[in-house]
């Protein structure tokens, strides 16, 4: 897929730098830096919801009853 993004010249001309330092394209960079960006995105929200229960101090079925009970 194709995509049309805006991007300053400062970050073209770093972008180019990197990619002749690399001997690779621009579009490998930017590929590479997308990748990067969605993984760590996604792995942030899994690390987020990871053990969200740890930090309270109720039991977890004691909770559960008493928030059925309100029913």
């Amino acid at each position: 897929m194709r995509a049309l993004v805006d991007i300053d010249e400062g970050q073209v001309r770093d972008l180019d730098r990197l990619a002749k330092q690399q001997k690779r394209s621009r579009a490998a960079l930017i590929r590479e830096a997308v990748a990067d960006y969605l993984e760590r995105r996604g792995r942030q929200t899994a690390e987020d919801a990871f053990g969200l229960w740890g930090q309270h101090k109720t039991d977890g079925l004691a909770y559960q009853e008493k928030i059925r009970s309100e029913w």
